[in-house]
């Protein structure tokens, strides 16, 4: 996808090219080669635990700190590139050998080089000519400048990726431009001010204890929440699997493997349920009459009817093919009888909108129900109840359909 803004891409690679040749030469002394090897060795390192989330839009989002800031104030733009193009190169070429490189995973590593140290570069400009101003701001000067360049580096970050991913057609609204800025948190903003405002202070000082001290500390800070993140995402993808392992897929309900399940955890309970059994009158003549996606149509109608009626203890399975099958808690017979009569009655009375291939049209359809009635915990287990509420359908059946038939089998 990036392909189609390759113009953007190269523009901006240039573009760092050459702010990075026309600006002053650096000293390839002692201090530059030992910084440039700290950040290059941790940001190789680091490049692994980077978070990355999706927006709803399925736009990648880095929550990764990049320390590029603190280098293009210590070394300026020439230095800036150098680390940068060495960086990238080594994280290019450790995705190829890991084949975790996208396809075109070439121009993310021109764009990210000539992005980062063209708005960097930006902010080492403007550093040196607001650092005498912040300067006379007692204790807090040097922080408020951090902060305001890491804002402004962000901004031009994101307005250079809107314009990529409009290119893409990846945001397509005003709308979707504002929520993919709203993906930077504060919390995130202030972890990349304190951390390269610290790295800056002790380059300038040549700390070198305190630059690996702090470079190991969010390392390690960064595995941990790395662990944790994986952890989370493999519970959410297990969570998902067990839903999509007991969801019936046309209707969205809870399906027949569910249903066992919930058997064996209520069965020895000592509650008193109501099972009831449902399905659809004449459901063959339907598909008959129009095709399987309008009888899909119906079942999905039927099963929607049926939920609207549940509270949140109740559970609602697709038994069958058109057949559902209801646990009702927490009510008494009568309760029971009655929440089922105006199932009943509300799909008698409503209507599906289908498309049959010419034109929208309504379909009315009834239902017939079976109900049994009985305290879990004795000799007949939840099993029987269902059994017994099947029957009582094949009466309803039998006596004319649209009807129900219940019996309270009492204490079982």
């Amino acid at each position: 996808m990036l392909l189609r803004a390759r113009p953007i891409i190269f523009a901006v690679f240039f573009v760092s090219i050459a702010v990075a040749f026309v600006s002053k030469p650096i000293s390839f002394d002692r201090t530059y080669v030992i910084a440039l090897l700290f950040y290059w060795l941790f940001s190789s390192l680091y490049s692994h635990l980077r978070v990355v989330d999706k927006t709803k839009n399925n736009i990648p989002v880095d929550y990764g700190i990049n320390y590029s800031l603190s280098f293009a104030l210590f070394a300026g733009p020439l230095g800036l590139f150098i680390f940068e193009t060495l960086f990238r190169l080594t994280e290019h070429v450790t995705k190829k050998y890991l084949k975790t490189a996208e396809p075109d995973e070439w121009l993310h590593t021109l764009y990210n080089i000539g992005s980062f140290v063209t708005f960097n570069s930006l902010a080492f400009a403007l550093y040196n000519l607001l650092h005498p101003w912040f300067q006379s701001v007692p204790f807090i000067g040097f922080w408020l400048l951090m902060f305001l360049l890491v804002i402004i580096v962000s901004f031009l970050t994101d307005c250079c990726l809107i314009v990529i991913f409009y290119i893409t057609g990846d945001i397509r609204t005003k709308r979707e431009a504002l929520d993919f800025i709203k993906t930077r948190s504060w919390m995130d903003i202030g972890k990349t001010v304190l951390t390269n405002g610290l790295l800056f202070l002790f380059l300038q000082e040549q700390r070198w204890d305190m630059l690996l001290s702090l470079f190991l500390l969010n390392y390690f800070v960064s595995c941990s929440f790395f662990s944790k993140s994986q952890s989370i995402q493999h519970k959410l993808e297990r969570d998902q699997f067990e839903r999509m392992a007991y969801t019936d897929f046309l209707t969205g309900v809870h399906n027949r493997a569910y249903m066992d399940q919930t058997i064996a955890k209520l069965n020895g309970t000592g509650e008193w349920i109501g099972v009831v059994v449902a399905d659809i009158d004449n459901f063959k003549a339907i598909n008959d009459t129009y095709n399987h996606a309008v009888g899909d149509e119906v079942i999905r109608h039927f099963a929607l009817t049926l939920k609207q009626f549940l509270k949140e203890d109740d559970f609602l399975f697709r038994s069958g093919g058109e057949e559902f099958t209801m646990f009702l808690r927490h009510r008494t017979f009568e309760e029971s009888v009655q929440l089922v009569e105006k199932m009943r009655e509300t799909v008698r009375h409503s209507t599906v909108l289908v498309d049959d291939g010419t034109a929208k049209r309504p379909i009315a359809y009834t239902s017939s129900f079976g109900l049994y009635f009985f305290q879990t915990g004795g000799t007949t287990s939840l099993e029987k109840a269902y059994v017994y509420a099947d029957h009582l359908l094949l009466r309803s059946k039998e006596s004319g359909k649209n009807k129900i038939s219940a019996q309270c089998g009492g204490v079982a």
